[in-house]
């Protein structure tokens, strides 16, 4: 495989890897240390180097939400009689999800209905009031006209009909304050049944029957789980090679051999004024279900690619402690005198020259290097380096392949740590045996 179709994910733990060759690789020759040369040609692996280029690439960690996530909570203050969902159930918005006991607001409707029934016989009795005082009046501008009834009568009248018109008034004020009551009243007996507010999975359930629920109270979490979006944050330098549009590799412990490959979906174009960064997000469709609300995942944002160099892997890059400069391990001898059969991983070559160069890193990416001072058919160490510090100008020679050193490049300081335990198990049994 070449090394350009896997520089997208790397974890490097060069030190720990020639841990695993000094202490597993060699682990035969340890054994019989105390019988042999300590002069001896030390083992160590080597690859070809490739050719080509690097993705430029930037490594964020993104947040998983579900589409339209939300939480639920009660807008009203009651215990809790009934609960209709559990975790995993789907739900359209406006179903039923919990049941508030609800005793106490019937009661208060009732109330309010009472009032509202006394507001609208008020108003009739002020209506009527009206009528009467109009009629009245009528009678007395008729006589008045015919001079039967003084104008100080009529006056008077007037002023009742105007009194009478404002009690209607008031009366109705007083009828739509008390429909207010009972549409208020109504309302807050609705909410003793809370609903799912959109369409999706329920989660994240807290609401137990009995349990006194308030306005700030979590009952659950709601989203479409099948649809969800991954949220990053870029700083102001990222956003300006970051675009819209560009592809993106999502990768997390959780799916250790899945990688989505997508594309960045939206960047809002604010920034914060205080931190200097913003948010982009990534929508996935995720029917599988693998991305759950709430993980964490890398994601690498791919913006370009690198000239084109000698590429090795990056624990082949070593620290001459005495030279004090970054070079690599090259044995000059494979593929010239001797004739190397790359799909061998079996068979040991040598004892052949080896020596150190130092390179010029062009470009690095998480798994692979971009170098110059090596040519692209040069075969260089990737795991033994620190064996060969002391002087050795020869060494044994074992192929590896690029696969093997990049998922090793991969792994965790835990992973390593048992891989060394589980070597050494066997050995620690057959002694105890043998002792006993």
């Amino acid at each position: 495989m070449h090394p350009k179709n896997r520089i997208l994910i790397i974890l490097p733990v060069s030190g720990m890897l020639f841990l695993i060759t000094a202490c597993g690789f060699n682990s035969n020759a340890n054994e019989e240390n105390n019988n042999r040369d300590s002069e001896r040609a030390p083992t160590v692996e080597v690859l070809k180097a490739g050719f080509g280029s690097l993705p430029l690439e930037e490594r964020l960690t993104g947040v998983v939400r579900a589409r339209n996530q939300t939480g639920v909570y009660p807008e009203i203050a009651a215990p809790i009689t009934e609960v209709y969902v559990n975790n995993g159930d789907r739900v359209k918005r406006g179903d039923p999800l919990v049941k508030l006991q609800d005793t106490e607001f019937r009661e208060r409707l009732k109330q309010a209905e009472s009032g509202y029934q006394i507001a609208v016989a008020q108003e009739h009795q002020a209506q009527t009031r009206l009528n009467q005082m109009e009629i009245r009046l009528n009678r007395i501008a008729t006589l008045a006209d015919r001079q039967l009834e003084s104008q100080a009568e009529l006056e008077a009248i007037q002023a009742e009909v105007e009194s009478a018109k404002a009690n209607l008034a008031l009366a109705q004020a007083q009828r739509n304050q008390a429909a207010s009551v009972v549409d208020e009243r109504e309302a807050a007996l609705d909410n003793t049944i809370v609903r799912a507010t959109t369409d999706g999975f329920i989660g994240l359930r807290s609401a137990e029957v009995g349990q006194q629920a308030n306005t700030s109270t979590p009952l659950f979490e709601i989203g479409d789980t099948e649809n969800v979006q991954i949220q990053m944050v870029l700083t102001e330098r990222m956003t300006g090679y970051i675009k819209v549009g560009q592809t993106a590799n999502l990768y997390s412990e959780a799916m250790p051999d899945t990688v989505i490959q997508t594309q960045v979906t939206r960047i809002s174009p604010f920034l914060n004024p205080v931190t200097h960064t913003t948010q982009a997000d990534i929508e996935v469709q995720n029917g599988g279900g693998v991305l759950r609300p709430g993980m964490y995942i890398s994601v690498d944002i791919l913006y370009g690619e690198t000239d084109q160099a000698t590429l090795i892997p990056n624990n082949a890059l070593y620290n001459h402690p005495r030279e004090g400069v970054q070079g690599v391990y090259v044995a000059d001898a494979l593929g010239t005198e001797y004739e190397v059969d790359e799909d061998d991983r079996s068979s040991i070559l040598g004892p052949t020259p080896v020596s150190f160069v130092p390179v010029n890193v062009v470009a690095k990416g998480r798994m692979v290097s971009g170098v110059r001072g090596i040519s692209s058919d040069t075969y260089v160490v990737t795991m033994g380096q620190n064996l060969l510090v002391g002087g050795h100008t020869q060494s044994y020679f074992r192929m590896t392949e690029w696969d093997r050193i990049l998922d090793l490049q991969q792994l965790h300081a835990r992973d390593i740590f048992r891989i060394i335990e589980e070597k050494y198990r066997p050995q620690a049994s057959s002694g105890d045996s043998a002792g006993g």
